[in-house]
């Protein structure tokens, strides 16, 4: 019970924070700016992992716990759980920003300004990135080196700095579906609900190519360390 916990108050805190910079910003005129949101977002990834990362593996994100369930690190019945509190933490910590900012019509909604098409591909390919950098700095349930929730961390930050004009830059199913839930914007919601999955998923595979056996070790099922 307690890495649900940890699962839900992480993922609270990723919504909590990374969009409401987003507000905050767009209420303020702009005085967080593009580079303040991303830099926002990162760093609280990389200190919600090092806070709850040895309890629960701090993935606050579905597409990272399916892509360390397909990896053998995580077992399947964790699964649901883990989606249920990453979840619940982004539709509580929307509904708290909806509460403080009542007249703020998106609450920081992933909204493309591009294609379908292009939003789709662009969230496939950073989710695949983000996936391979989780996997290759986390073993099991342990990082590799204390600077892992740092690198992990600079991936979304560095994601968001180029593509967040485009998409968003979520490659988070749980932090797309919570704003966009609160706030009734869900047009395209479909997009980050299926591209950070499949490009997370994809990017397993090429791990276990690069790493070998490392990277991806079936007899170890345990959660591991890293995700957004």
């Amino acid at each position: 019970m307690n890495k649900y916990l940890a699962e839900f108050i992480a993922t609270f805190f990723l919504i909590f924070v990374g969009t409401g910079s987003i507000i905050v910003n767009d209420i303020t005129g702009g005085q967080v700016t593009h580079v303040g949101i991303s830099l926002t977002f990162g760093f609280v990834v990389m200190v919600m992992i090092y806070s709850v990362g040895n309890i629960s593996g701090a993935h606050m994100n579905p597409a990272v716990t399916l892509g360390f369930m397909v990896s053998g690190r995580l077992e399947k019945q964790e699964v649901i759980p883990f989606v249920a509190s990453q979840v619940s933490g982004a539709l509580a910590a929307s509904l708290v920003l909806r509460f403080i900012f009542l007249n703020h019509a998106t609450l920081g909604a992933t909204i493309p300004n591009a294609s379908a098409l292009q939003a789709f591909v662009l969230e496939t390919i950073l989710s695949f990135l983000l996936m391979f950098v989780v996997l290759n700095v986390s073993t099991g349930a342990k990082e590799k080196g204390i600077m892992a929730g740092a690198a992990v961390g600079a991936t979304i930050a560095l994601e968001a700095l180029f593509a967040g004009p485009i998409t968003g830059a979520s490659m988070n199913p749980a932090r797309s579906l919570g704003p966009a839930l609160i706030s009734g914007h869900f047009q395209h919601v479909w997009i980050y609900l299926t591209a950070p999955i499949l490009g997370a998923l994809a990017a397993c595979p090429f791990c276990r190519l690069i790493q070998g056996k490392e990277c991806c070790p079936i007899i170890d099922r345990k959660p591991g360390y890293q995700g957004h």
